[in-house]
């Protein structure tokens, strides 16, 4: 028996409230703002400062710098990732 409409639109409600918190408020309140996919600000700034540090580096010959600009680099890399790994152990995309 398939199920109705209505559960299927809370389930749906009550995943993306799961998923992402800020875009359930903001669309409820009525002043959406982007999805988690889609916010990379942060992700952008922290892979520009690693490049730089990277980069200076690479100029000024020292290793310190450049193992710290490959690693903010690295971390900058993994922000853009949309569904980070979740604590639970379980698989973070269900296929039910």
């Amino acid at each position: 028996m398939p199920q109705s409409d209505d559960k299927r639109l809370v389930d749906l409600a009550a995943r993306i409230e799961r998923d992402d918190p800020h875009f359930a408020r903001s669309m409820s309140s009525g002043r959406p703002t982007r999805p988690r996919e889609y916010r990379h600000a942060r992700a952008w700034w922290v892979l520009g400062i690693g490049l730089v540090l990277l980069t200076v580096g690479l100029v000024m010959p020292d290793g310190l710098l450049i193992a710290t600009g490959l690693v903010v680099s690295g971390i900058g890399v993994q922000l853009f990732d949309p569904y980070p790994p979740r604590t639970s152990g379980r698989e973070r995309h269900s296929t039910r």
